[in-house]
C-alpha cells in the first residue's frame, strides 16, 4: 500500500478528483493549505499599498492505494494539475504501514 500525497493549485482540485475517478480511486482527503516552493511567494498591491504574500494558497490531496496503482495516480494528478506555470506542485509517494477501517475493522488492502 501506498499514500499519495499532492500540493496542487486550489482551481485544479475538480481536474484532478475527476481524472483519480476516472482511474477508479474511491476515496480522497483534500486539505486547505498555505505554502511556498521555488517561487518564494509574491507582492500584491492593496489600497495602494504593496505587500509580500510569503506563503500561497494550496490544495493537498492525501490518497490511500494499493501500490500497483501508484504510478497511474501520479500521472493522473500530474496530467490534470499541470498548467505549465511556477507553483503547479508537487506529488510525494510513501509506503503506508497499515490501514484499518474503523466500522467494520477490515484491515490492510481490504480497508482502502
Amino acid at each position: 500500500m501506498k499514500i499519495v500525497m499532492a500540493i496542487i493549485k486550489p482551481f485544479k482540485l475538480e481536474e484532478v478528483r475527476d481524472a483519480l475517478t476516472a482511474i477508479g480511486v474511491h476515496g480522497l482527503t483534500v486539505t486547505e493549505v498555505k505554502g511556498y516552493g521555488r517561487q518564494k511567494g509574491h507582492t500584491e498591491i492593496y489600497r495602494g499599498a504593496e505587500y509580500a504574500v510569503s506563503f500561497l494558497p494550496k490544495i493537498k490531496i492525501e490518497v490511500a492505494i494499493a501500490a500497483d496503482m501508484a504510478d497511474r495516480v501520479v500521472d493522473a494528478i500530474t496530467t490534470a494539475a499541470r498548467t505549465g506555470q511556477i507553483g503547479d506542485g508537487k506529488i510525494f509517494v510513501t509506503p503506508l504501514e497499515a490501514t484499518v477501517r474503523i466500522r467494520t475493522g477490515e484491515k490492510d488492502a481490504d480497508a482502502l
